[in-house]
């Protein structure tokens, strides 16, 4: 269990390092420990996923002693900043975010801010993600603000092994009578056509990839359910991907 009074925290996002959400987060993590670094992408990077950056050379802009943005993904920062700039004394947990937006159901396996959990998890550092879900055109970081804290703390003193990170989504509004934390599953939506195509002044085609048109899966204990609820999802991600009961069937298959 990471003793947060004394604990070392890296924080990382996907929206880049001016952006308001990892403001927000470095300024509570600063309520538990005195020791917060930040290492951040220098542009936006959402949509990223778990992407390294292998053609060209990455360059770290070092701000002030603590803080250092990187010219790469949120995945590149994590791994620069436990493997470069924080290797002579390496973080005990990583946060990500606070993400402008939900990173909910399959949004995992595109988000860079899970991804930055993600990177942390696989050099062997907790990590938890945050997002703050918006549907209209302002988002109200109000709630992230009022409960991200004590989500984190119990998360940190009750603990999770390795190879799992943890999801955390917070809602637009909360439920009447407050915002309840259910830890989730991962949802599915059923994901309709988000393409739009249009002609350039030459007529020729480009596309947008828009917004995704979807309906909510059936389960309640999605993590997309919980924040249409108006409460907060907490979801364990495993980084073992293997579907054991098709491994066993396949093993079967192929004595």
């Amino acid at each position: 269990m990471v003793d947060l009074k004394n604990a070392r925290i890296l924080i990382s996002n996907d929206d880049g390092i001016d952006a308001p959400g990892i403001k927000i987060l470095e300024r509570l993590a600063r309520t538990l420990s005195d020791d917060v670094w930040v290492v951040a992408p220098t542009m936006e990077q959402s949509g990223a996923g778990h992407s390294l950056t292998l053609r060209h050379p990455l360059r770290i802009r070092q701000r002030d002693e603590r803080h250092f943005s990187v010219d790469g993904t949120p995945t590149d920062c994590v791994l620069l900043a436990l493997q470069q700039i924080m290797r002579d004394s390496p973080p005990d947990i990583v946060l990500s975010g606070i993400n402008r937006g939900g990173n909910l159901g399959e949004d995992v396996t595109y988000s860079g801010t899970v991804a930055a959990a993600m990177e942390a998890t696989l050099l062997h550092v907790p990590a938890i993600a945050f997002s703050q879900f918006f549907s209209g055109n302002l988002i109200d970081w109000s709630i992230a603000e009022k409960h991200l804290l004590p989500v984190a703390e119990t998360l940190i003193q009750t603990s999770w092994p390795e190879g799992v990170l943890i999801n955390v989504n917070f809602p637009e509004k909360e439920r009447v009578g407050g915002a309840r934390i259910e830890v989730s599953r991962q949802g599915q939506r059923k994901i309709g056509d988000h393409i739009a195509e249009r002609l350039d002044p030459r007529g020729e085609p480009y596309y947008w990839i828009g917004a995704i048109t979807s309906e909510l899966p059936k389960d309640e204990n999605a993590d997309l359910r919980v924040i249409e609820r108006g409460d907060i999802s907490v979801t364990p991600i495993s980084l073992d991907f293997t579907h054991y009961e098709t491994h066993a069937k396949l093993t079967k298959a192929f004595p």
